[in-house]
């Protein structure tokens, strides 16, 4: 019986039968995973369905193993989390850590006030200023060097054409009136800003105009006019850059239509004319206003004429000083330079009667604002506004009339 049974044992064990792979079983002999299909990091769901039965004892067993490995690939696979996913997540993660977002947040940014949009308003002007004086001082310095380079092209053609009359030089009337006719840079900046200004002026005007006729409360009436006399201040501001440089400019109002040119006194208005035009838009006006007004017209009237009596002593001794006896003998340079330093001193004293003029005239301004109500003085400012329009359109009408040939 023993005999029998180890046959068949022995014959096994030395020619063991070699079992066949099954159809179509999607089984494929272990390998070295250099590059594996799946993060490393991941675990598997459990552990015993990654382990493969290498025993080739029957092939039922490896059948019945192979639907667990396929299990197992299988949800390891819809384990893994997508790209998208890990990305949802990372922000879920930082959105907790943060915390909740507040109601600001979910309100988007607030308007700033008025007061800061003023202020921001007021910084990008002082900028945009700043930047034309820059440019304008570097205009004058290129000018200047060009003036320079000029005259002393002149003095040499002079030189060599031998246009001499005892110590002084004749440049020539060419060089005369080309250096008559072109402005300054600073003079040319300054109609630039003159424009702009009255631009804005007639859009102040307008709400002014348009807030007076609404019958605004004070409160909101007053901030009309304050922007009104703010803007006044500027144009004392603008010409003060360019007085220095060009005060001629100024004086010769040049920069003014032809029919506010006949009114012009020491580069502006008369500040007692102004009062005589708004006494008529005024009224009512009690006691106490009325002698306000006629003692502010009284003091002007005193002013004007003391730098009107200033500006006619500067002439004369100008005059005097340009037409003494030193110019009947030019062969005296000495003489000669001696009197033009003279001159030269005498005639810086205008810029400083200019500034008195625009002083007074910002002073007069300002002092009606304190004498009137906001609404009276509202409807001052508007009727000076309108009074000045109507000069620039009677030169408009002017200059485009029809000429006789």
């Amino acid at each position: 019986m023993t005999q029998s049974l180890s046959f068949p044992l022995e014959s096994f064990l030395s020619h063991p039968p070699t079992p066949s792979p099954p159809e179509n079983s999607g089984f494929r002999p272990p390998t070295l995973n250099i590059f594996p299909s799946e993060p490393m990091h991941v675990e598997p769901s459990t552990k015993g369905s990654s382990v493969v039965s290498a025993s080739p004892t029957s092939s039922g067993s490896k059948r019945s193993s192979e639907p667990s490995m396929e299990l197992a690939n299988q949800q390891r696979t819809d384990h893994v989390p997508s790209g998208h996913e890990q990305a949802k997540t990372v922000k879920q993660r930082e959105g907790n850590r943060k915390g909740p977002k507040s109601i600001s947040e979910h309100e988007g940014p607030k308007t700033p006030d008025p007061k800061t949009l003023r202020r921001l308003a007021q910084n990008r002007e002082a900028a945009r200023k700043s930047r034309l004086r820059k440019k304008a001082y570097v205009q004058q310095l290129e000018s200047s060097r060009i003036k320079l380079t000029h005259l002393e092209q002149e003095l040499h053609r002079a030189k060599s054409q031998g246009m001499f009359f005892g110590g002084g030089a004749l440049l020539g009337d060419q060089g005369l009136s080309s250096g008559i006719n072109n402005i300054s840079s600073d003079a040319a900046v300054f109609d630039m800003e003159y424009a702009r200004w009255l631009e804005d002026h007639h859009r102040l005007m307008c709400e002014l105009r348009a807030a007076v006729q609404g019958h605004l409360p004070e409160n909101e009436l007053r901030l009309f006019v304050d922007n009104c006399l703010a803007h006044y201040d500027e144009m004392v501001n603008l010409k003060s850059m360019v007085l220095k440089s060009d005060v001629f400019h100024i004086v010769s109002g040049m920069w003014k239509t032809p029919a506010e040119r006949c009114f012009l006194w020491m580069g502006g208005f008369r500040p007692s004319e102004l009062i005589k035009i708004i006494l008529n838009h005024i009224e009512p006006l009690t006691e106490q206003q009325i002698l306000g007004i006629c003692g502010l017209q009284q003091s002007t009237q005193e002013a004007e004429e003391a730098l009107t009596q200033g500006l006619e002593a500067l002439h004369q001794s100008l005059s005097d000083t340009i037409a003494s006896d030193a110019l009947s003998s030019p062969s005296n340079m000495a003489n000669y330079m001696g009197q033009m330093a003279s001159a030269m001193n005498k005639l810086s004293t205008l810029e400083g009667f200019v500034r008195q003029a625009d002083n007074l005239r910002q002073q007069t301004l300002h002092r009606i604002h304190q004498i009137l109500t906001t609404r009276q003085a509202a409807r001052c400012y508007v009727a000076i506004a309108e009074y000045f329009h109507r000069l620039r359109a009677l030169s408009s009408i002017w200059c485009s009339r029809p000429r006789q040939e």
